[in-house]
């Protein structure tokens, strides 16, 4: 007999191979029923990414655990450390975050046994940290359907029992959220999170047992459901973002945050964390982690939109655009105009799996993609073809500068032909002239000579064209060679720490000596260049 013919065996402990098969039919699983999960997002805000977010959290603990494996034997010990590391690094929306502690509190517990009585105090230790995380826990949500996994199988027992246990009593109190909650109620669909716990839960049933579960049932909405919901009357940014920092750091951020908004959740521990959270003032949710520690990988999501691309049914918006920027002031301006944003930090650029992220969570059946830098060409190229293979259709524009991005969806029309927007966004983009100021690091060979550690720097296109000792100066010079070959409209773009007169000083000489050109100042916040300049 083939070994695929012979009677599957039933666990009677996880060992790092069946953990790993765990982490592979909870992504394939959650993969099938993405789209069903998404449609019943109405809680805490309707905008349509459960069931995305869940599969891209599930997508990061798959490939940390394919990691160790690719490196090593590893033992149950580091398979289930990695699955939780990978899951805090990956971890998406709201309860994509949740579900990352879930793990961690699990494989706190499955790192010292992995039959069914540790199986059962880990469902229990996750459950309790998962609450612990989230500032105003609410029943009738992911929490309420862990916290039910883990009494049905607090007495323990074999392996088989518990994880089937674990199983039907997360169904049970899935069935029931609908009741607990009005939003849910009136939707008459249930907690969307808690649906993809359920489905976490049957790919570990699958794995000991080797028969497939049944899928939870689940309600469509109802059609006039994401009018009812309230996304417009709630905050207006999803902030979410990687923090290195203390412990006593992270109590004082949770403060901090819980006054500045909601759906409030930390998780993490042993100096690295992620941060998630629903605010009207997206700047100051960063400030806050900057004052706590050193956040990067930060996404802010604007609401309106997030929402704006999908329909009453759940269905995908026709076209959306994508653009990475500098600075949280930038992420708030391409938002507002309708844009996912991609957040970029001074010295970091974002992961191709980033890129992809921001492209599916657009939603939509055509993305423009505008990267807005030189550096990131081939890494959203890269990006630009995994999302193609799943279908969408991606046109990359090939900005090479913020103030280029800005250009493009000045122009984007959506309700013009695909093609058409791409060629009018393009032209929009390469008819702005770019530059940047920055300071030396170091002393360096540049094209316009050599610098001085604390020299300003003008780079006009890319390359160095002005070195200078004062700011205001220098950007003068840049200015004035970039408008030699004409112009209509300069962009100025600030950042916080850039001195408050400066761009006044520059829109005024360009007033006293170029008439017919316009100005327009934005402000970029923390951790943009001190100064980018846009000509058109």
């Amino acid at each position: 007999m083939s070994r695929a013919l012979q009677p599957f065996e039933e666990l009677v402990e996880l060992d790092a191979e069946a953990v790993r098969s765990w982490c592979a039919r909870s992504l394939d699983a959650l993969g099938r029923e993405r789209e069903e999960i998404d449609a019943i997002n109405v809680y805490p805000v309707a905008d349509g990414d459960t069931g995305t977010n869940l599969y891209l959290t599930a997508e990061a603990a798959h490939q940390a655990v394919e990691a160790v494996f690719a490196a090593s034997a590893p033992d149950t010990a580091e398979t289930v450390r990695a699955m939780a590391h990978g899951a805090l690094l990956g971890a998406r929306g709201n309860s994509g975050t949740i579900l990352s502690q879930l793990l961690r509190g699990m494989a706190g517990v499955l790192a010292q046994g992995c039959d069914g009585d540790h199986l059962a105090r880990a469902l229990t230790e996750a459950a309790s940290a998962a609450r612990q995380a989230v500032a105003h826990p609410v029943e009738g949500t992911i929490l309420t359907v862990a916290s039910a996994a883990a009494g049905a199988c607090a007495a323990g027992g074999g392996l088989v029992d518990v994880a089937r246990n674990a199983h039907d009593g997360a169904r049970t109190a899935l069935a029931a959220t609908s009741g607990q909650l009005d939003v849910l109620e009136r939707a008459g669909v249930v907690d969307a999170g808690g649906r993809g716990l359920v489905t976490v839960l049957g790919a570990l049933l699958e794995t000991v047992t080797g028969q497939t579960p049944p899928p939870a049932a689940t309600a469509r909405p109802a059609p006039a459901l994401r009018e009812e919901c309230p996304t417009e009357d709630g905050p207006a940014y999803e902030v979410i973002y990687l923090l290195e920092a203390e412990d006593a750091a992270v109590e004082l951020l949770r403060s901090r945050l819980d006054a500045l908004g909601e759906s409030l959740v930390v998780v993490g521990g042993d100096g690295l964390w992620n941060v998630h959270v629903h605010v009207d003032d997206a700047g100051a949710a960063v400030e806050a982690g900057v004052e706590a520690g050193r956040p990067h990988r930060i996404r802010i999501t604007h609401f309106a939109a997030d929402a704006a691309t999908t329909d009453a049914r759940g269905e995908r918006a026709q076209r959306a655009v994508v653009a990475v920027v500098p600075g949280e002031g930038l992420a708030g301006l391409c938002a507002e105009a309708g844009a996912t944003t991609v957040r970029t930090m001074p010295g970091e650029q974002p992961a191709g799996d980033e890129l992809l992220d921001a492209i599916r969570r657009a939603h939509a059946r055509e993305v423009v993609l505008l990267p807005n830098d030189t550096d990131l060409r081939q890494t959203a190229a890269a990006a630009a073809e995994r999302a193609r293979a799943e279908g969408i259709r991606v046109a990359l524009i090939p900005t090479r500068a913020a103030v280029q991005g800005i250009a493009a969806l000045a122009v984007h029309e959506p309700d013009r032909r695909f093609d058409e927007d791409v060629v009018a966004m393009t032209a929009a983009a390469g008819a702005t002239r770019y530059a940047e100021l920055a300071v030396a690091e170091r002393q360096s060979f540049t094209s316009a000579g050599v610098c001085q550690a604390g020299d300003i720097l003008g780079l006009i296109e890319g390359d160095v064209a002005v070195i200078g000792t004062d700011l205001t100066e220098t950007a003068r010079t840049v200015l004035d060679r970039m408008l030699s070959a004409g112009g209509e409209l300069v962009t100025l773009v600030v950042a916080d720490d850039t001195p408050p007169g400066l761009a006044p000083d520059l829109e005024a000489h360009v007033r006293r000596g170029y008439l017919a050109v316009d100005t327009t100042t934005y402000h970029a916040g923390a951790g943009a260049p001190p100064l980018l300049i846009g000509v058109e």
